[in-house]
Protein backbone atom coordinates (compact mmCIF):
# COMPACT_ATOMS: atom_id res chain seq x y z
CA UNK A 1 0.00 0.00 0.00
CA UNK A 2 1.18 3.13 -0.98
CA UNK A 3 2.54 5.66 2.09
CA UNK A 4 0.59 9.42 2.16
CA UNK A 5 3.20 12.32 2.35
CA UNK A 6 2.74 12.33 6.57
CA UNK A 7 3.03 8.68 6.72
CA UNK A 8 6.07 8.01 4.70
CA UNK A 9 7.37 10.86 7.11
CA UNK A 10 6.51 9.05 10.28
CA UNK A 11 8.15 6.26 8.89
CA UNK A 12 11.31 7.65 8.60
CA UNK A 13 11.15 9.32 12.06
CA UNK A 14 10.74 6.06 13.84
CA UNK A 15 13.65 4.91 11.63
CA UNK A 16 15.91 7.46 13.22
CA UNK A 17 14.58 7.00 16.84
CA UNK A 18 16.11 3.10 16.58
CA UNK A 19 18.77 3.71 14.29
CA UNK A 20 22.37 3.83 15.51
CA UNK A 21 24.31 5.76 13.07
CA UNK A 22 24.01 9.26 15.31
CA UNK A 23 26.25 6.65 17.78
CA UNK A 24 28.77 5.80 15.52
CA UNK A 25 30.23 9.80 15.72
CA UNK A 26 30.82 8.67 19.35
CA UNK A 27 33.30 6.51 17.94
CA UNK A 28 35.23 8.34 15.43
CA UNK A 29 35.05 11.56 18.31
CA UNK A 30 36.71 9.57 20.49
CA UNK A 31 39.53 8.21 18.43
CA UNK A 32 39.96 11.87 16.97
CA UNK A 33 40.01 13.37 20.24
CA UNK A 34 43.10 10.94 21.49
CA UNK A 35 45.23 10.98 17.92
CA UNK A 36 44.85 15.00 17.72
CA UNK A 37 47.33 15.41 20.83
CA UNK A 38 49.68 13.73 18.66
CA UNK A 39 49.72 16.81 16.02
CA UNK A 40 53.15 17.81 15.10
CA UNK A 41 54.97 15.69 17.11
CA UNK A 42 56.58 13.79 14.14
CA UNK A 43 55.33 10.39 15.97
CA UNK A 44 52.81 9.04 12.93
CA UNK A 45 53.25 5.54 15.06
CA UNK A 46 51.88 7.28 18.44
CA UNK A 47 48.89 9.06 16.60
CA UNK A 48 47.55 5.95 15.12
CA UNK A 49 47.95 4.31 18.12
CA UNK A 50 46.25 6.78 20.16
CA UNK A 51 43.23 6.69 17.21
CA UNK A 52 43.01 2.46 17.25
CA UNK A 53 42.62 2.83 21.10
CA UNK A 54 40.28 5.62 21.49
CA UNK A 55 37.86 4.03 18.60
CA UNK A 56 38.56 0.39 20.36
CA UNK A 57 37.05 1.95 23.47
CA UNK A 58 34.29 3.74 22.02
CA UNK A 59 33.13 0.65 20.39
CA UNK A 60 33.64 -1.62 22.64
CA UNK A 61 30.65 0.45 24.59
CA UNK A 62 28.43 0.38 22.00
CA UNK A 63 24.92 -1.56 22.00
CA UNK A 64 25.90 -3.70 18.60
CA UNK A 65 27.44 -6.91 17.15
CA UNK A 66 30.32 -5.78 15.41
CA UNK A 67 32.17 -7.43 12.91
CA UNK A 68 35.01 -5.91 11.19
CA UNK A 69 35.48 -6.79 8.02
CA UNK A 70 38.46 -4.27 7.03
CA UNK A 71 39.95 -3.35 9.79
CA UNK A 72 42.72 -0.99 10.83
CA UNK A 73 45.78 -3.01 10.74
CA UNK A 74 47.06 -6.89 10.20
CA UNK A 75 47.72 -6.72 14.05
CA UNK A 76 45.18 -8.11 15.65
CA UNK A 77 45.26 -5.87 18.83
CA UNK A 78 44.46 -3.12 16.30
CA UNK A 79 41.08 -3.28 14.85
CA UNK A 80 42.22 -6.18 12.70
CA UNK A 81 39.62 -7.56 10.00
CA UNK A 82 38.05 -11.16 11.81
CA UNK A 83 37.65 -9.25 15.15
CA UNK A 84 34.38 -9.39 16.78
CA UNK A 85 33.43 -5.91 18.86
CA UNK A 86 30.63 -4.24 20.66
CA UNK A 87 28.25 -5.33 23.96
CA UNK A 88 25.48 -7.00 21.85
CA UNK A 89 22.87 -5.79 19.85
CA UNK A 90 21.96 -5.75 15.80
CA UNK A 91 24.51 -7.15 13.83
CA UNK A 92 26.92 -4.81 11.74
CA UNK A 93 29.61 -5.64 9.47
CA UNK A 94 32.45 -2.58 9.98
CA UNK A 95 34.81 -1.22 7.61
CA UNK A 96 37.41 1.19 10.28
CA UNK A 97 39.89 3.56 9.51
CA UNK A 98 40.96 5.30 12.83
CA UNK A 99 43.21 8.03 11.26
CA UNK A 100 43.36 8.60 7.61
CA UNK A 101 46.25 11.00 7.71
CA UNK A 102 48.40 9.45 10.31
CA UNK A 103 51.52 11.22 8.43
CA UNK A 104 49.66 14.41 8.38
CA UNK A 105 48.87 14.22 11.80
CA UNK A 106 52.87 13.51 12.63
CA UNK A 107 53.65 16.51 10.30
CA UNK A 108 51.15 18.92 11.52
CA UNK A 109 49.79 19.38 8.65
CA UNK A 110 45.70 19.83 7.34
CA UNK A 111 42.98 17.55 6.09
CA UNK A 112 43.51 14.19 8.83
CA UNK A 113 40.22 12.57 10.15
CA UNK A 114 39.13 9.26 11.67
CA UNK A 115 36.11 7.51 10.06
CA UNK A 116 34.07 4.23 9.98
CA UNK A 117 31.30 2.56 7.69
CA UNK A 118 28.74 0.55 8.85
CA UNK A 119 26.39 -1.94 7.09
CA UNK A 120 24.01 -4.68 7.12
CA UNK A 121 26.49 -8.16 7.03
CA UNK A 122 27.92 -8.67 3.76
CA UNK A 123 27.40 -4.82 2.62
CA UNK A 124 30.59 -4.21 2.52
CA UNK A 125 33.14 -5.73 -0.47
CA UNK A 126 36.19 -7.62 0.88
CA UNK A 127 38.82 -7.07 -1.68
CA UNK A 128 42.55 -8.62 -1.24
CA UNK A 129 44.93 -5.54 0.09
CA UNK A 130 46.30 -3.68 -3.18
CA UNK A 131 46.19 -0.68 -5.20
CA UNK A 132 43.11 0.60 -7.64
CA UNK A 133 42.54 3.22 -9.75
CA UNK A 134 39.67 5.29 -9.05
CA UNK A 135 37.60 8.17 -10.01
CA UNK A 136 34.80 10.00 -7.83
CA UNK A 137 32.52 12.88 -7.98
CA UNK A 138 29.32 13.85 -6.38
CA UNK A 139 25.63 13.85 -7.35
CA UNK A 140 25.72 16.30 -10.44
CA UNK A 141 28.45 14.41 -12.50
CA UNK A 142 26.88 10.82 -11.74
CA UNK A 143 26.23 9.26 -14.82
CA UNK A 144 28.89 11.36 -16.42
CA UNK A 145 31.92 9.51 -16.11
CA UNK A 146 33.71 6.29 -17.29
CA UNK A 147 36.85 5.34 -16.15
CA UNK A 148 37.70 3.52 -19.39
CA UNK A 149 37.39 7.12 -21.49
CA UNK A 150 40.60 9.50 -21.37
CA UNK A 151 40.92 11.71 -18.01
CA UNK A 152 40.54 14.94 -20.56
CA UNK A 153 36.55 13.37 -21.74
CA UNK A 154 35.59 13.07 -18.62
CA UNK A 155 36.97 15.85 -17.29
CA UNK A 156 34.66 17.78 -19.84
CA UNK A 157 31.33 15.61 -19.35
CA UNK A 158 32.16 17.06 -15.21
CA UNK A 159 32.20 20.78 -16.35
CA UNK A 160 29.02 20.10 -18.56
CA UNK A 161 27.14 18.16 -15.71
CA UNK A 162 28.08 21.59 -13.45
CA UNK A 163 27.79 24.24 -16.51
CA UNK A 164 31.43 25.62 -16.42
CA UNK A 165 34.17 25.49 -18.27
CA UNK A 166 37.14 22.83 -17.75
CA UNK A 167 39.54 25.80 -16.45
CA UNK A 168 36.53 26.02 -13.37
CA UNK A 169 37.06 21.74 -12.53
CA UNK A 170 38.87 20.84 -9.30
CA UNK A 171 40.47 17.69 -9.77
CA UNK A 172 42.13 16.24 -6.29
CA UNK A 173 45.04 14.19 -6.79
CA UNK A 174 47.26 12.12 -4.53
CA UNK A 175 51.06 13.53 -4.43
CA UNK A 176 52.63 10.44 -5.46
CA UNK A 177 55.40 9.64 -7.90
CA UNK A 178 52.81 6.80 -9.62
CA UNK A 179 50.52 9.54 -10.52
CA UNK A 180 52.85 11.68 -12.94
CA UNK A 181 51.42 10.59 -16.01
CA UNK A 182 47.95 11.68 -14.29
CA UNK A 183 48.78 14.99 -13.67
CA UNK A 184 50.25 15.76 -16.96
CA UNK A 185 47.03 14.52 -18.73
CA UNK A 186 45.18 16.93 -16.20
CA UNK A 187 47.44 19.88 -16.81
CA UNK A 188 47.09 18.98 -20.59
CA UNK A 189 43.07 18.96 -19.97
CA UNK A 190 43.11 22.59 -18.60
CA UNK A 191 41.63 21.58 -15.47
CA UNK A 192 42.60 22.89 -11.73
CA UNK A 193 44.79 20.33 -9.21
CA UNK A 194 44.63 20.19 -5.96
CA UNK A 195 47.97 18.06 -4.68
CA UNK A 196 47.22 16.32 -1.36
CA UNK A 197 49.55 14.66 0.52
CA UNK A 198 47.22 12.09 2.27
CA UNK A 199 43.45 11.36 2.62
CA UNK A 200 42.14 9.56 -0.15
CA UNK A 201 38.49 9.02 1.45
CA UNK A 202 38.95 12.47 2.40
CA UNK A 203 38.97 13.76 -1.30
CA UNK A 204 36.08 11.59 -2.83
CA UNK A 205 33.81 12.71 0.38
CA UNK A 206 35.05 16.14 -0.59
CA UNK A 207 34.58 15.82 -4.20
CA UNK A 208 30.85 14.77 -3.35
CA UNK A 209 30.05 17.79 -0.87
CA UNK A 210 29.24 21.33 -3.32
CA UNK A 211 30.96 24.47 -1.10
CA UNK A 212 34.49 22.92 -1.00
CA UNK A 213 34.86 23.93 -4.74
CA UNK A 214 36.44 20.25 -5.51
CA UNK A 215 34.46 18.51 -8.45
CA UNK A 216 36.62 15.33 -9.20
CA UNK A 217 38.84 13.43 -6.92
CA UNK A 218 41.02 10.66 -9.33
CA UNK A 219 43.99 8.46 -8.97
CA UNK A 220 45.39 5.13 -7.28
CA UNK A 221 44.89 4.65 -4.36
CA UNK A 222 44.32 1.31 -1.69
CA UNK A 223 41.33 -1.18 -1.68
CA UNK A 224 39.95 -0.25 1.80
CA UNK A 225 40.00 3.54 0.78
CA UNK A 226 38.20 2.76 -1.95
CA UNK A 227 35.16 0.74 0.37
CA UNK A 228 34.69 3.35 2.60
CA UNK A 229 34.55 6.17 0.09
CA UNK A 230 32.11 4.01 -1.41
CA UNK A 231 29.91 4.26 1.36
CA UNK A 232 29.90 7.67 1.77
CA UNK A 233 29.26 8.26 -1.50
CA UNK A 234 25.99 6.18 -1.86
CA UNK A 235 25.12 8.35 1.56
CA UNK A 236 26.05 11.68 -0.48
CA UNK A 237 24.29 10.10 -3.98
CA UNK A 238 27.63 10.47 -5.65
CA UNK A 239 29.39 7.49 -7.92
CA UNK A 240 32.48 5.77 -7.92
CA UNK A 241 34.06 3.95 -10.21
CA UNK A 242 37.25 1.77 -9.65
CA UNK A 243 39.54 -1.05 -10.75
CA UNK A 244 42.32 -3.22 -9.42
CA UNK A 245 45.49 -2.04 -10.34
CA UNK A 246 47.97 -5.02 -9.96
CA UNK A 247 51.86 -4.38 -9.71
CA UNK A 248 53.58 -8.07 -9.17
CA UNK A 249 52.17 -11.31 -10.23
CA UNK A 250 51.38 -12.02 -6.75
CA UNK A 251 48.94 -9.52 -6.21
CA UNK A 252 47.18 -11.12 -9.32
CA UNK A 253 47.24 -14.51 -7.88
CA UNK A 254 45.48 -13.41 -4.50
CA UNK A 255 42.76 -11.56 -6.59
CA UNK A 256 42.04 -15.02 -8.10
CA UNK A 257 42.23 -16.59 -4.88
CA UNK A 258 39.88 -13.84 -4.04
CA UNK A 259 37.17 -15.17 -6.86
CA UNK A 260 37.88 -12.34 -8.93
CA UNK A 261 38.36 -14.09 -12.41
CA UNK A 262 38.41 -10.44 -14.13
CA UNK A 263 40.96 -8.24 -13.54
CA UNK A 264 40.44 -5.19 -15.35
CA UNK A 265 36.63 -5.26 -14.07
CA UNK A 266 35.18 -1.82 -12.96
CA UNK A 267 33.89 -1.49 -9.76
CA UNK A 268 30.60 0.35 -8.66
CA UNK A 269 29.22 1.87 -5.68
CA UNK A 270 26.46 -0.90 -6.02
CA UNK A 271 29.85 -3.72 -6.11
CA UNK A 272 31.55 -1.89 -3.15
CA UNK A 273 28.92 -1.11 -1.07
CA UNK A 274 25.67 -2.20 -2.47
CA UNK A 275 23.43 -1.52 0.18
CA UNK A 276 22.07 0.67 3.19
CA UNK A 277 25.62 2.33 4.35
CA UNK A 278 25.85 3.91 7.80
CA UNK A 279 29.59 6.67 7.73
CA UNK A 280 30.29 9.05 10.39
CA UNK A 281 33.67 11.01 10.06
CA UNK A 282 35.44 14.16 12.79
CA UNK A 283 38.47 15.94 11.71
CA UNK A 284 41.30 15.65 13.25
CA UNK A 285 43.64 18.37 12.06
CA UNK A 286 41.31 20.93 10.16
CA UNK A 287 40.45 21.00 6.26
CA UNK A 288 38.34 22.19 4.04
CA UNK A 289 35.57 19.64 4.39
CA UNK A 290 35.91 19.21 8.58
CA UNK A 291 37.53 21.34 11.03
CA UNK A 292 39.95 19.88 13.39
CA UNK A 293 39.60 19.05 17.38
CA UNK A 294 40.69 22.21 19.21
CA UNK A 295 41.32 22.07 22.77
CA UNK A 296 40.21 24.15 25.70
CA UNK A 297 41.06 24.73 28.89
CA UNK A 298 38.31 22.28 30.24
CA UNK A 299 36.91 20.57 27.23
CA UNK A 300 37.44 20.24 23.72
CA UNK A 301 35.82 20.82 20.52
CA UNK A 302 35.20 18.32 17.29
CA UNK A 303 33.55 18.56 14.05
CA UNK A 304 32.45 15.43 12.35
CA UNK A 305 29.57 14.68 9.53
CA UNK A 306 27.21 11.72 9.71
CA UNK A 307 25.75 9.92 6.77
CA UNK A 308 23.12 7.74 6.95
CA UNK A 309 20.95 5.88 3.55
CA UNK A 310 18.49 4.32 6.85
CA UNK A 311 17.28 7.85 7.61
CA UNK A 312 17.94 9.59 4.67
CA UNK A 313 19.90 12.37 6.16
CA UNK A 314 23.68 13.60 5.93
CA UNK A 315 24.69 16.42 9.21
CA UNK A 316 27.34 18.27 10.13
CA UNK A 317 27.83 18.03 14.00
CA UNK A 318 29.82 20.29 16.00
CA UNK A 319 30.37 18.71 19.69
CA UNK A 320 31.55 19.92 22.87
CA UNK A 321 33.23 17.57 25.03
CA UNK A 322 33.81 18.70 28.80
CA UNK A 323 36.91 16.82 30.40
CA UNK A 324 35.40 17.13 34.36
CA UNK A 325 31.72 17.39 35.62
CA UNK A 326 32.43 20.43 37.26
CA UNK A 327 32.38 23.06 34.07
CA UNK A 328 34.49 26.19 34.42
CA UNK A 329 34.05 27.06 30.85
CA UNK A 330 31.05 28.71 28.91
CA UNK A 331 29.84 27.02 25.69
CA UNK A 332 30.57 29.12 23.02
CA UNK A 333 29.18 29.33 19.87
CA UNK A 334 31.16 29.25 16.94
Amino acid sequence: MTQTAPEAAESQMGTARTCLCESFARVTERAALASARWLGRADQDGAQEAACTGMREALELLPFDGNIVIGASEEADKLAAGEKIGAGGETFDLALDPLEGAGIVARGGSGAMSMIAAGEPGSLQTLPDMYMRKMAVGPLARGKINLKQPVAANIEAIAEAFGRRVGDITTIVLDRPRHHDLIEEIRQSGARIKLIQDGDVTASISAAIRGTNDHLAIGIGGTRQAVLAAAALRCLGGEMQAQLWPTTRNEIERATEHGIEDIERIWSIDDLAPTEAIVAATGVSGGDLLRGVRYLADSARTHSLVMCTRCNWVRFVDGIHFFARERREEVRLL
